[in-house]
């Protein structure tokens, strides 16, 4: 995943995008309201980490723009202990959720996790060629042939399709699908990517999922 962390303290944005970096994302940091707002602009970001009070434009506010362009991009607010007033106005603003300063770093990573996965799970149909994804009633098609798929199968095929032109790390899929049940050692993931491989491309012909050696796996778009 790829998260925007938006404080005017430096150090701690330093601080969180190191950490989320070394739990196997890509963050960047920005520094007040105008540049936060802009770089949540970008459909590549995951996640938000907002801190209320910023220079410019006050995180409340980058909130509100967001949601009135219709951008849905999960945020997570930082704001004060005690500051019950500026939490109500940022979950009115619509944002998801709030931490409170100082926070620890691990409930941070699991908060944003959360609220990633509950846009995820709200997704709608998934169209990439012929095809075709359901994740409510999660069936999906290939060529108007409906695909017989595991539970497991399905949610690899459903990050790759929401990543269509993306290479997907081994890493994301643990976190994403196994949600840390298994480990990198493990052949799980690629024996799951196999199977979707064969029910998905060779079983149509196709070659759609592609493995990146050393990098993880690619979902062609326009498949």
């Amino acid at each position: 995943m790829h998260f925007l962390v938006v404080d005017d303290e430096i150090r701690l944005v330093e601080l969180v995008v190191r950490y989320l970096q070394e739990s196997g994302h890509s963050a960047e940091g920005r520094h007040d309201g105008p540049s936060g707002l802009a770089a949540a602009r970008d459909p590549r970001v995951d996640a938000v980490v907002l801190d209320v009070m910023l220079p410019g434009i006050d995180g409340v506010e980058v909130c509100r723009t967001l949601r009135r362009e219709g951008i849905d991009v999960p945020v997570i607010l930082l704001t004060a202990r005690g500051a019950v007033s500026e939490r109500v106005a940022g979950l009115n603003a619509g944002a998801d959720d709030y931490a409170v300063k100082p926070f620890a770093l691990e409930e941070l990573h699991a908060r944003l996790r959360a609220i990633s996965r509950r846009r995820t799970d709200s997704e709608g149909r998934l169209e990439i060629g012929d095809l075709v994804l359901d994740p409510e009633r999660r069936r999906a098609w290939r060529a108007d042939t409906e695909l017989e798929l595991s539970r497991r199968e399905f949610a690899v095929l459903h990050v790759l399709m929401r990543n269509a032109g993306k290479v997907v790390s081994r890493l994301r899929l643990l976190d994403e699908v196994w949600d840390g049940e298994t480990d990198l050692r493990s052949n799980a993931i690629d024996v799951h990517v196999s199977k979707v491989r064969a029910k998905v491309d060779r079983a149509f012909g196709r070659a759609s999922i592609i493995t990146l050696r050393g990098e993880g796996y690619r979902l062609e778009n326009g498949t």
